[in-house]
C-alpha cells in the first residue's frame, strides 16, 4: 500500500512519465516550482533505462523522483500500474531517493494541448509532438507535483 507523506525536499527534482515503449524525463527545482522537458529515453528489450537514468542523475544530482500514476477512472485500474509501482520501487531501491507519485491523468492529452496551443505557424515549425509528448507530459506531471507537494505520495512500498 502506498503511504501518504508530505515532502521535505529541497532542490532539483526529476520526473518521469513511465509507459513500456518510452518514458519521458523532466527536471525541476523546488526553489521556484518550475519544471521543464528534459528527454524522452526509448524501452526495448536490449535497452534497459539505467544508464540514461544515471546520466541524469550525475548531471543534475536531485534531492527525489516524482512518477506519475494512473489513478482509476471510473472505477477501472490501468493495467501499467503494475509496471509504474515497479519502475518507483526500482528507482528507490537503485539510487537510494525518495520517490513520490502523483496523478497523471490526462498528461498526455494537457501535453497535446500545450505543444499546440503554444505553435505560432508562422514563425516556425513545431518539433514533432509524437517524439516529445513523453517528456511534456514528465514536465506536466512535476509540475503538478511541485504546485501540489504537500499531497504527494511516496511511491515506497510498507511491509
Amino acid at each position: 500500500m502506498l503511504d501518504v507523506q508530505a515532502p521535505n525536499i529541497t532542490g532539483v527534482v526529476v520526473g518521469f512519465d513511465f509507459g513500456t515503449k518510452r518514458i519521458g524525463v523532466a527536471v525541476g527545482q523546488t526553489v521556484t516550482r518550475s519544471a521543464a522537458a528534459l528527454c524522452t529515453i526509448l524501452m526495448s528489450r536490449k535497452h534497459e533505462p539505467w544508464k540514461t537514468i544515471a546520466e541524469i542523475l550525475a548531471t543534475w544530482q536531485p534531492a527525489a523522483f516524482v512518477v506519475g500514476w494512473p489513478y482509476p477512472r471510473n472505477g477501472e485500474d490501468n493495467p501499467i500500474r503494475v509496471e509504474i509501482e515497479r519502475f518507483a520501487a526500482a528507482l528507490a531501491r537503485r539510487y537510494r531517493l525518495p520517490v513520490f507519485t502523483v496523478d497523471e491523468t490526462l498528461s498526455t492529452a494537457d501535453a497535446r494541448s500545450q505543444h499546440f496551443g503554444n505553435f505560432d505557424g508562422a514563425i516556425r515549425r513545431p518539433a514533432r509532438f509524437a517524439d516529445r509528448k513523453d517528456e511534456l507530459a514528465a514536465r506536466l506531471i512535476l509540475q503538478s507535483w511541485l504546485e501540489q507537494s504537500a499531497a504527494s505520495i511516496p511511491a515506497e512500498r510498507k511491509g
